[in-house]
């Protein structure tokens, strides 16, 4: 009788296969949702890097440029720094600078720069502010590295910046006319 019993026991410790099985179909189920899980959030991470531009940077870039260019009394455009730098002319369209004049309170004339340009800290719209010598030192304020491109252009006589963001979007901010 002794053997029998212990047989009984034995049986009554171990899992039957269709548990085993059971347990394994509804852990492979818990992983696989988790896995749906994850890429799901993965999507929605990269919708959401994609749109960062547009909802942070883009706005900023937005309210500076248009107080810089709101404040102006006119403009020019240069294909690059190089270009301005030798003096060469200015052109209409086709720009990665952007030079604009201002009036100050004793009647003289200020000048500052937005450009598209790496001064060897990395591509981006800079700002630099032109002293009354005329020198061109590096730029004194990065607005943004996140653009891919950024290019001005007058056309019909309205200034026009294009910006690229670095997913491929494309905003166009339209400013005053050329005086």
């Amino acid at each position: 009788m002794r053997t029998s019993r212990r047989k009984t026991r034995a049986k009554q410790d171990g899992y039957t296969l269709l548990e085993l099985s059971l347990a394994m179909g509804v852990g492979i189920m818990v992983a696989a949702m988790s896995l749906m899980l994850f890429n799901q959030q993965m999507a929605f991470l990269r919708i959401f890097r994609a749109q960062d531009f547009l909802t942070r940077e883009a706005p900023l870039i937005n309210n500076y440029v248009v107080r810089v260019i709101g404040s102006a009394e006119g403009y020019a455009l240069y294909t690059d720094m190089a270009a301005l730098r030798n003096g060469e002319s200015a052109v209409l369209e086709g720009a990665t600078v952007l030079v604009l004049r201002y009036k100050t309170a004793d009647g003289g004339e200020r000048a500052s720069i937005l450009s598209f340009e790496d001064p060897g800290t990395g591509q981006g719209l800079y700002y630099r502010l032109i002293p009354e010598d005329g020198t061109l030192a590096g730029p004194d304020l990065a607005l943004s590295k996140q653009p891919a491109l950024v290019s001005f252009a007058v056309e019909q006589g309205v200034l026009r910046m294009y910006l690229t963001g670095p997913n491929g979007e494309e905003l166009v901010y339209s400013g005053t006319q050329q005086l």
